[in-house]
């Protein structure tokens, strides 16, 4: 029986020659994830535990961004537990706030050419399956797996089944990669693809970018996926190649999927037909297409993250707010999603298109995605956001509302004072 990208990593890390939906295996570990919130817990674990040195410490990345610039006494002491712990482990990949390469965790691992196809990784944050994009297994874990396997450079899966989304056909304009996950998320449910890896295919894909790609993969977890993958091709290498100190020029022959690769489905989507989205609360799965409801409102857009804060989703929100102004009463809060997603667009300009729409322009964080800090809403207030999870008080009090959408939506939105699409304007 073939095998899909997903079950030829997992067996090539397994050191097996095969494996099967259901099984469990033990695989070799490429690289670890920690940021502020769930490292501290692994690292009390992993020194109750006596665990000693960790496995290797040019395979661990630990990333202060989700109450860093730290909000109060208790993020700075969270902060400082997980600095300490990588001076005293001599973590390569620590990455303190504002120096080069920081930003964002899942913007800043492709960024900086930290994920490669073919690699297993694993991140205390569920948004860890963000690497797909780049033909890499990686999934979300607990902080008890990742004290584990700091120590010893493994950790057990049960091999998820499949799911194949077959791809054709090209975007509209004002469309981009969320409003596909967005729209396969509406389709299949927030459980349709439980404990199930997402391989994307099809020739649509070529005509996704880089940046459609990694927002893609990183929902696959919304629609409850073990992960999401697309296939290595030109674009793949290209961006590698940019990103990887040495150069990339080739993805290993064995993963690619097999002719007769088993799916438990195919879901099959037309590119061309899907319009500019919007995830109503409490769920992603909650969708809507822009102008097919009535009238909404709003107090305030979010515009970054780990979903959309790459420089791609920079450009688009100044193509839209160029020459424009937020509406009176609208907070807009833009977030580039790294230190060099920051710098370019200083050097490029947006920060002053932004800050001339009445834009606030932040350091980069997680902080008003998961209601931290930076744009925490107050009962009854509305927000349109390209975070991606709008659940019951995700952003702050438990009465307001968070609505998922596109960059070039919450931009156009922040304009008009509701939810609408750039055509409008």
């Amino acid at each position: 029986m073939g095998m899909t990208m997903t079950q030829k990593i997992l067996a090539m890390h397994a050191g097996k020659d095969n494996c099967a939906p259901g099984d469990l295996i033990e695989a070799k570990l490429d690289l670890l994830l920690g940021n502020d919130i769930t490292t501290p817990p692994a690292i009390d674990i992993f020194e109750k535990n006596r665990f000693g040195t960790v496995f290797d410490k040019n395979k661990i990345v630990l990333v202060p961004d989700h109450f860093a610039p730290n909000k109060d006494i208790k993020s700075a002491e969270q902060c400082k537990r997980m600095r300490d712990f990588a001076k005293s482990q001599d973590i390569r990949y620590y990455y303190e706030q504002g120096q080069e390469g920081m930003g964002v965790e899942h913007v800043i691992i492709p960024e900086n050419g930290l994920a490669r196809p073919g690699d297993v990784i694993i991140g205390a944050d569920s948004h860890t399956c963000t690497y797909g994009a780049l033909g890499a297994f990686s999934t979300g874990v607990g902080s008890t797996d990742l004290a584990c396997a700091m120590a010893a450079g493994t950790t057990w899966f049960r091999v998820p089944e499949a799911i194949r989304v077959d791809l054709k056909g090209k975007l509209n304009p004002y469309c981009s990669g969320k409003d596909v996950i967005l729209y396969l998320i509406g389709k299949i449910g927030v459980d349709g693809a439980l404990y199930e890896s997402l391989e994307f295919t099809g020739e649509g894909i070529s005509s996704l970018s880089m940046a459609d790609r990694l927002t893609i993969c990183n929902m696959a977890i919304e629609c409850g996926g073990k992960n999401g993958i697309f296939p290595v091709d030109e674009k793949t290498i290209e961006y590698l190649d940019a990103r990887i100190e040495g150069g990339y020029k080739e993805a290993p022959a064995w993963l690619f999927p097999d002719e007769d690769a088993v799916y438990e489905k195919t879901v099959g989507i037309d590119l061309s037909e899907i319009t500019p989205m919007v995830s109503f609360p409490h769920l992603p799965s909650n969708t809507h297409a822009v102008g097919t409801f009535e009238k909404i409102t709003i107090d305030q857009v979010v515009i970054g993250s780990c979903t959309n804060g790459r420089f791609e989703d920079m450009e688009k929100a100044a193509a839209v707010l160029k020459g424009r102004h937020v509406a009176d009463g609208i907070r807009a809060i833009i977030l580039p999603g790294s230190q060099r997603v920051y710098k370019q667009c200083l050097k490029e300009g947006l920060l002053e298109i932004f800050v001339d729409a009445g834009c606030v322009v932040s350091a980069p964080t997680c902080g008003p995605c998961l209601g931290g800090h930076m744009g925490v809403l107050a009962k009854g207030e509305k927000c349109v956001s390209t975070t991606n999870r709008n659940f019951v008080g995700r952003m702050g009090h438990k009465e307001s509302e968070v609505y998922l959408a596109g960059v070039e939506v919450a931009a156009a939105s922040a304009i008009l004072g509701y939810i609408a699409s750039p055509e409008e304007l």
